[in-house]
């Protein structure tokens, strides 16, 4: 009841549905499409009564189960010329004399806008604080460039007088149908209309009216979003790569709502979010990030920010979050629902944990890279070794190239953390062959370009496998020599340890691949044999999986 206004819900539903056959029945994210409006109705503060009105013994059924009222609806009101008019009347007055009292305001509830929320339909019933008032409507914004057609000069015209953005265009709205409500003394067999309307708006997603397959995958794809924040953090020692990974499953996870959180003591974080367009919370400490959490009614945290604490999960945990972790061997990693480390086998008796190249998340341009065919020349050969560089991997093996009889071009790029560029420049200012580069955004075109890359056992080699093009691997420290992906039987050169290795043994090395085709050719094969374009399809369907298990039981 809304002041002193006995309220009755009445919600069409046909079993003869054409569009979708029995859709009122259908499993709708695993409900009976009718029980979302069922429930919608009752979860209102105001609501006195809920009717569903069927000529359908099954749909009568599943309505009662999710605890409606049910009139039966006549053969004559059951075709598919009928209007919704004489129906809701219909339902109203066989309610009114089982209840035999008058309701005063009708609400026509349709079954086929299943994410109409309850907030909304209040929103409506509270429009009739004002006494004046006759009916309300939902509706949504339909501001657009529209034409029409005149029929009798056979030619189009604009509906607008000047060509504007959309949302600088004057107000339009279009009745969703979703819900019509109005006081009992305008419900009639003709209508239900009275002549002082007020509307309603609803968003793009209430606004889902289902009416074909379509509009049936789209209310599932909404039904099954989720609010999800991404804490990642970049700076020139850490450098970007999170944030890359992070930008690409965002890229991805377009039926869900993203939120990014970076830490403020790290300024590049923002600046990268500045230049891309994403929208992002800086934090300073544990708390500012629960407190976000909670603002935005977050449901899962994705953490990127390499080891975490046992105190920050569990604090997340202790708030009902579900957590997902990447390359994480802090002690919080224990408490986490799931952790992905795409370069590091760990211990199999972690069974949150999932490592290895299935799970890594490839760059967006690398799903249209088209991979390297061998050539007998080599004319380009590119170097990249960690964002910083600390061992000099990167001067030694410039060196080394110099040193050897390869006379084709050299491209070397260097991370934002790397010192000594301009030393590293001036070096090498008299050779034209030989360009430096700094943290570039096109990495995809240079390793198509190479034929030979030189490089660490960091996850840059998921990249150049991805590609195809030879590499030989130097790694920067003791952890990578862990990462056992990079092997001859993937097709990589691992020459060990980079500390440990001297200049005769990387020209040796380089000239041995420099000048047999066939091993080119043969780790070129090895690594096109892995399709790593799925990672983010394994992560998603862990995570998913997880999900179900911890949540939906």
């Amino acid at each position: 009841m809304f002041n002193n206004n006995m309220i009755l819900v009445v919600i069409p539903a046909r079993g003869g549905s054409k569009g979708i056959p029995r859709k009122n029945l259908r499993l709708l994210h695993n409900k009976p499409l009718i029980s979302y409006s069922i429930e919608t109705a009752k979860s209102s503060q105001y609501v006195d009564d809920v009717v569903v009105t069927t000529d359908d013994s099954q749909i009568a059924l599943i309505a009662e189960k999710f605890g409606a009222s049910v009139v039966r609806r006549s053969e004559e009101l059951s075709t598919d010329e009928v209007l919704l008019d004489p129906v809701v009347h219909d339902a109203m007055i066989q309610k009114e004399k089982l209840a035999l009292d008058e309701y005063d305001i009708v609400i026509t509830l349709q079954p086929t806008s299943p994410l109409i929320k309850t907030e909304t339909l209040d929103a409506c019933i509270e429009k009739f604080e004002d006494f004046s008032l006759d009916s309300v409507i939902s509706v949504v914004d339909d501001r657009h460039l529209s034409w029409g057609y005149d029929e009798n000069n056979d030619r189009y015209f604009p509906n607008y007088i000047e060509r504007l953005r959309k949302e600088d265009l004057p107000k339009s709205f279009r009745e969703t149908g979703a819900i019509l409500a109005t006081r009992r003394s305008f419900v009639h067999e003709d209508s239900r209309l009275g002549t002082n309307i007020d509307i309603v708006e609803v968003s793009r997603e209430e606004n889902v009216n289902i009416e074909t397959y379509e509009d049936w995958w789209m209310a599932e794809n909404y039904l099954q979003k989720k609010k999800i924040a991404i804490v990642v953090n970049a700076s020139n020692e850490i450098g970007t790569s999170h944030f890359e990974r992070c930008l690409a499953i965002a890229s991805k996870l377009v039926f869900h709502e993203i939120m990014f959180l970076t830490d403020e003591h790290y300024p590049l974080g923002p600046e990268i979010f500045a230049k891309k367009n994403f929208s992002f919370e800086t934090f300073e400490d544990i708390q500012d990030i629960l407190k976000i959490l909670d603002e935005n009614d977050i449901q899962i945290v994705i953490n990127d920010v390499l080891d975490t604490s046992e105190a920050y999960i569990s604090a997340l945990k202790q708030e009902g979050y579900f957590v997902v972790n990447f390359e994480d061997i802090g002690v919080g990693s224990k408490f986490a629902d799931v952790v992905f480390d795409d370069l590091y086998e760990h211990d199999s008796s972690e069974e949150n944990v999932y490592s290895g190249y299935k799970y890594f998340i490839l760059k967006d341009e690398f799903y249209y890279q088209p991979s390297k065919i061998i050539r007998n020349d080599v004319t380009n050969v590119l170097v990249k070794f960690g964002e910083s560089d600390p061992n000099g991997l990167t001067e030694k093996v410039v060196d080394a190239i110099v040193a050897s009889d390869y006379d084709g071009r050299v491209d070397v790029i260097v991370g934002l953390a790397f010192e000594g560029l301009e030393d590293l420049i001036s070096k090498y200012e008299s050779n034209p062959l030989i360009q430096i580069y700094r943290d570039v955004s096109n990495i995809g075109e240079f390793i198509f370009k190479a034929d030979i890359v030189f490089t660490s056992a960091s996850k840059f080699v998921y990249e150049v496998c991805s590609v195809g093009v030879p590499a030989i691997c130097l790694c920067e420290d003791e952890r990578e020599l862990s990462h056992l992906f990079v092997n001859r039987k993937n097709g990589f050169i691992n020459m060990g340890l980079g500390t440990e290795v001297g200049r005769e043994g990387i020209v040796k090395q380089f000239m041995n691949l420099v000048e047999d085709y066939e091993i080119r050719l043969d780790l070129n094969e090895k690594m096109l044999s892995f399709d790593l374009r799925y990672g983010f399809d394994n992560m998603y369907s862990v995570v998913e999986e997880q999900y179900r298990r911890k949540f939906l039981k």
